[in-house]
């Protein structure tokens, strides 16, 4: 199948996770994607395709390097290739309407007219290295799903073209999509032993060439305010309003450590949700910093913000609940640096040029390196991902699965 038409196919299907369900998959539209995609996975000749009851699927394609005068399959390491199935909940991910803007010609792009809906060039100027090319976009109602379903649309595209085409010698490589990569969770069940890769790549950054084995440090963090509520008409030196204490407290984080106003290697703190009423609120925060230091800094201040709320209005008034989510694999992948360097050279042969750059986000491969799997992040294609302004200039997928089909067959040598 077409690249395009396969992430157009995998488009139609609602993944969106949700954090509040408690289940894995978080939702139902994931595991009706990955019994979808187990079956394709199947159809296009790959082996021990298995599909668990968390939605995690691993498959193999079997290496193929025979003969006198070549090394065995042996001898040349297990590659993997991960994507995530699940699309941010920050954007909706229902009913995706995408459609091709044909030769892009520099102009903004009216994603929908009767809404008024467009994707500005003043305030995305990074379209503008796309002109000329075909990109897709979505109604602008939705999110368009590249984050990460170009990645799973890139991985099964070089698979079925490696059992298309068994000259390209190459050795064991192994497939993994996994469910709630953007609720954090995307690791959480991935058997890394039953995996085998020696090591492995996501296929889920951003703009063509990037290249990612650093990323933050991250956390999430749960404030739930008490309050007292009674009658506003009776309420003098009885009312506490959760609301506003809560309101406090948010305040008193730093103004400029925030996503709007951090950039390369800065980290932040992120109010991500608020809602309450006087007697009952919740304030739900994520926190990045490059730096470990700095991180586990930025998560004693808000164990300390919430202690200075309960001397000011007593014990009790407000709970914190901090949890890690990953960690900068930094650490993990620059004793190994070779699988950064292989995809370097595979990039450079395909024509793309590589940007090594820090993640300010992360992936499954962040969790992953540290459970033993080194795991870089190569791009994926698309630009502004989590928003409806959400767009995958074509050439820049096609550029990843190249990159992908580069690196099994420099591997193999």
């Amino acid at each position: 199948m077409d690249i395009v038409d396969r992430f157009l196919k995998y488009v139609s299907f609602c993944t969106t996770s949700d954090e509040n369900t408690n289940m894995t998959p978080s939702t139902p539209g994931q595991m009706e994607f990955a019994k979808f995609l187990a079956d394709e996975l199947k159809q296009i000749g790959l082996r021990e395709v298995t599909l668990d009851k968390n939605g995690y699927i691993m498959a193999t394609l079997p290496g193929n390097v025979q003969g006198d005068n070549l090394q065995s399959t042996q001898d040349i390491p297990t590659i993997g290739f991960i994507a995530h199935m699940d699309t941010s909940p920050d954007a909706s991910g229902k009913h995706v309407k995408a459609r091709i803007v044909k030769e892009y010609d520099g102009h903004d792009i009216v994603l929908n007219d009767k809404e008024g809906i467009v994707l500005e060039t003043a305030k995305y100027p990074e379209i503008l290295r796309y002109r000329g090319q075909d990109i897709i976009v979505t109604d602008g109602k939705t999110l368009l799903g590249a984050d990460d379903k170009a990645g799973i649309a890139e991985i099964v595209t070089a698979m079925e073209y490696l059992v298309q085409h068994p000259e390209i010698k190459h050795g064991k490589i192994r497939v993994g999509f996994t469910p709630d990569e953007e609720i954090g969770q995307g690791a959480d069940h991935f058997d890394v032993k039953a995996f085998g890769a020696n090591w492995a790549y996501t296929m889920d950054g951003g703009a063509i060439g990037e290249l990612e084995y650093e990323n933050f440090n991250a956390a999430s963090c749960k404030i739930r305010v008490h309050g007292v509520n009674v009658h506003p008409g009776s309420a003098y030196h009885k009312m506490q309003n959760s609301m506003r204490i809560a309101y406090q407290l948010a305040v008193m984080l730093p103004r400029w450590e925030t996503p709007e106003h951090t950039q390369n290697y800065e980290g932040f703190y992120h109010l991500t949700g608020m809602s309450g009423t006087v007697e009952e609120t919740t304030l739900s925060y994520i926190i990045r910093d490059h730096d470990r230091a700095r991180f586990e800094s930025r998560k004693r201040e808000m164990e300390h913000l919430v202690r200075k709320v309960n001397r000011e209005y007593g014990d009790g008034t407000a709970e914190i609940e901090l949890r890690d989510q990953y960690y900068n694999m930094r650490e993990k992948i620059e004793p190994v640096m070779h699988v950064v360097d292989l995809a370097k050279e595979a990039m450079k042969a395909v024509g793309v040029t590589p940007e090594v750059k820090p993640i300010r986000g992360g992936t499954d491969g962040a969790r992953l390196s540290f459970e033993g799997l080194p795991c870089p992040n190569i791009f994926a294609g698309g630009e502004n991902f989590h928003s409806r302004y959400e767009y995958l200039p074509i050439p820049s997928l096609v550029a990843a699965e190249q990159v992908i089909l580069q690196i099994i067959q420099m591997a193999a040598k």
